[in-house]
């Protein structure tokens, strides 16, 4: 929903009633993720994408009679080996969406969670799409707005007592924290055990970081390639005539600075992305060292083989053990025969989303079975 938040606020700030639909479950080839949304306001202005075109229409024609209605729906998109004409997904994956109707009357914090994802700061939406819907329990449509400030008192509630409302802020901050999304499922009034209703989590992290060492022509090109991936990009530099916004204007923010200084001081976990791409021993021996001692989850430094084995013995020699070692990814990226720096770039952004999903990172005519993962194999 992060892409279509925006405009969906400017249709609820005027006081409309408009449908949004949100991918909530995928199986095998589905084409889009949990979490992708489609909005259509009463006017008939459509944004979004539930799956890159196949349902489009049907979600549409539903998004209608929900806004009619006022009920929200959870409804199963397949493929139909009788009619492969009829609705569903020719990739022969599966989508659940949940339609629901918005306005300032049914989602009141929406103002709220777009300003903190226009300033970073983690929200979660936690909203009941299926379950019994018994008489004074929880509802489909019950929503409650957690944030990552655990100081800041959840919003609204799932209905089904204090219990079902303090473990999904548990379970939610805990999704929260790790950048992910998906179904949480609770008996009726929050037992752990229970599956009666199933509720949603669309998590609003911040933007997982990039930083990217070394301002050469190469880390431009890295920059442009972790910006269209979603990254918060920093470049860093000691060499104030090189590190200039001018010379990466896809960066968030360029830093001149010593790498391992910087480095140092930053906020890094489990989904930040470091690239060393200085390849000199003065400056990537030394970020390094922080680097690998560092929760990044990618941590890569370009050079040569010749490069990384002196890189190797330079980093030992400073007292670095081998599984700190082992968790270099050097020569950096996938062997794609890359040559110039958006090659390179784009060899990196592959052993990224490899990584992440878990592909084997071959060409998909050699292979055969499912295309997607299941689940990402990181946040």
């Amino acid at each position: 929903m992060r892409d279509i938040l925006d405009t969906i606020v400017k249709w609820w700030d005027g006081d409309e009633t408009f449908g949004l639909a949100t991918v909530v479950g995928t199986f095998r080839s589905a084409p889009r993720d949990p979490g992708a949304a489609l909005a259509v306001e009463p006017g008939g202005e459509v944004i979004g994408s539930v799956s890159g075109g196949c349902v489009e229409g049907a979600v549409y024609e539903l998004s209608n009679e929900v806004i009619e209605d006022g009920q929200p729906v959870l409804q199963r998109y397949g493929f139909s080996d009788d009619d492969a004409f009829a609705v569903g997904l020719t990739c022969g994956g599966i989508l659940d969406i949940f339609v629901e109707p918005v306005s300032k009357q049914t989602f009141p914090e929406l103002g709220e969670i777009a300003a903190a994802v226009g300033q970073g700061e983690p929200v979660a939406v936690a909203t009941i799409i299926s379950g019994p819907g018994l008489d004074g329990g929880p509802k489909v449509g019950a929503r409650r707005v957690i944030w990552g400030d655990a100081a800041r008192p959840s919003a609204g509630s799932l209905g089904g007592g204090e219990r079902l409302d303090a473990a999904a802020d548990d379970d939610v901050r805990g999704m929260l924290s790790q950048g992910l999304t998906g179904i949480r499922r609770y008996g009726e009034h929050g037992e752990r055990l229970g599956d009666e209703l199933a509720v949603f989590v669309n998590s609003f992290a911040p933007p997982p970081r990039m930083l990217v060492f070394g301002a050469i022509d190469f880390a431009a090109a890295v920059a442009r390639v972790g910006k269209f991936l979603g990254y918060h990009v920093t470049v860093c530099d000691a060499r104030p005539v090189f590190a200039t916004k001018a010379r990466f204007p896809d960066a968030d923010e360029v830093v001149v600075d010593w790498p391992h200084r910087f480095l140092a001081g930053a906020e890094v976990d489990e989904r930040t992305v470091i690239c060393v791409l200085t390849h000199d021993p003065k400056f990537d021996v030394p970020v390094l060292e922080v680097a690998l001692r560092t929760p990044a989850g990618y941590i890569g430094a370009m050079g040569s083989r010749l490069t990384h084995a002196d890189r190797l013995e330079r980093l030992r020699a400073i007292g670095m053990t081998e599984s700190e070692l082992a968790r270099l990814r050097s020569p950096i990226g996938l062997d794609l025969g890359a040559r110039t720096p958006e090659e390179t770039a784009i060899s990196i952004a592959a052993e990224l989303i490899q990584l992440r999903w878990g592909g084997t990172g071959q060409a998909l005519t050699t292979t055969d079975g499912r295309i997607h993962q299941e689940t990402p194999i990181s946040a």
